[in-house]
């Protein structure tokens, strides 16, 4: 017997529809038909796997993530998508990104949780 992931539930303090546009941004992916702007909770739907749900709660964030998201973007390089999240709201929040392309960099989103952003798969290959 086993279980699958559902859904990955997210905590905000703000409103829920407002961070779950910012990651439908991020993902590529649309939100639910059925939510809008005040909702307690709002989904992002990807074509398969678990949605991220996002969930209004009363208490703000006090600490790191003891769980986070690893991004590998799929048709631009890392730094572009870094570039990216950063117009979309996202913040900096540790660099490490190395002088010789490895790395990553650590952002948060607009209520403060912390993601990763990996090297796509081709700057993981090795030039001929």
């Amino acid at each position: 017997m086993s279980s699958v992931v559902n859904h990955i539930t997210v905590d905000c303090v703000g409103d829920p529809y407002d961070l779950a546009q910012f990651w439908s941004a991020v993902t590529g992916n649309p939100l639910a038909d059925d939510d809008f702007p005040g909702d307690p909770e709002a989904s992002v739907i990807p074509p398969s796997g678990a949605r991220m749900l996002f969930v209004r709660v009363p208490d703000h964030k006090t600490m790191k993530n003891r769980v986070h998201l690893d991004l590998k973007p799929t048709d631009r390089t890392r730094d572009e998508e870094v570039t990216r999240l950063l117009a979309l709201g996202a913040t900096l929040v540790a660099d490490h990104r190395r002088p010789d392309g490895t790395g990553w960099a650590t952002l948060a989103d607009p209520e403060g949780n912390e993601f990763c952003v990996e090297r796509s798969d081709a700057e993981r290959t090795p030039a001929p």
